[in-house]
């Protein structure tokens, strides 16, 4: 726990303004001797954000100015704790040469990344899974059931797993099972253990490293790490790495839940 490889940035349009060098300092005072800002990145060029506001990430032409002020960052606690410059990437079924090219582009530039699925495609429409509950129960209408969207969810993350996004591919995939954001409120019978098992094994086999992510302990109808104990204790067995990920969109939100987290 000495490291916290997912934190976001005031760069996040849904987040707050809290400033990169007070998350510095909290994580300093936390003893952390790691971390990585993994703001989102720009959606792919031609994809049209679904969420009402139109925020899920920052915006093109902010991104030089995000990298920018980390290296400032850097040079201003060089000696005091390692930072890295990252992004947290998402993987967008349909947009995969889109995202080839953007991380041709950007990635040299970066230390550490994530790569997440906030999205799902359904036809020519696109939703975002984790936005609010009230947008998860209109998918649940659109796929039929609530076993079958976490069922397009898994596949989705194992194509993310599996899919050639080239040499500047994160290695790190994020919170696993966002899909479980609103679980105490759409309850679902089978745990789906076989599909995450199976994406499991395709981290293994590429090598990759697992979002051990704090983020669901503070959502009301979550109450649980990304993934839950029993997946993380399975990918321990199966010798992948797991990062530490607090998800912090407030400086307060750094540290929070630590003691309940298995390692």
């Amino acid at each position: 726990m000495k490291k916290d490889g997912h934190i976001h940035t005031p760069f996040c349009p849904h987040g707050t303004m809290d400033a990169l060098t007070g998350y510095v300092e909290k994580a300093i005072l936390l003893g952390y001797e790691e971390i990585t800002f993994t703001e989102h990145a720009p959606l792919p060029k031609g994809f049209i954000d679904p969420t009402p506001k139109k925020d899920s990430a920052m915006k093109l032409e902010d991104l030089d100015i995000y990298m920018e002020e980390i290296e400032r960052v850097k040079a201003i606690y060089r000696h005091d704790i390692i930072i890295n410059t990252g992004l947290e990437i998402d993987y967008i079924e349909g947009y995969e040469r889109e995202t080839t090219y953007f991380l041709n582009q950007y990635g040299p530039f970066l230390d550490d990344a994530i790569l997440s699925v906030h999205f799902l495609k359904n036809g020519d429409e696109y939703d975002c899974l984790d936005y609010s509950p009230e947008n998860f129960a209109n998918m649940v209408m659109k796929y039929g059931s609530i076993e079958h969207l976490y069922r397009v969810y898994y596949q989705t993350v194992l194509r993310s797993v599996q899919e050639d996004l080239g040499a500047y591919k994160p290695k790190r995939i994020g919170h696993m099972t966002l899909v479980k954001k609103f679980k105490k409120k759409f309850p679902i019978a089978n745990e789906n253990k076989e599909d995450i098992l199976t994406i499991l094994s395709a981290i293994q086999l590429q090598g990759y490293e697992l979002d051990y992510n704090s983020a669901g302990f503070q959502k009301p109808l979550c109450r649980e790490s990304y993934p839950p104990n029993w997946v993380v204790k399975e990918a321990l067995e199966m010798g992948i790495p797991l990062i530490y990920g607090s998800d912090a969109h407030r400086i307060k939100d750094l540290g929070q839940n630590r003691e309940q987290m298995l390692i």
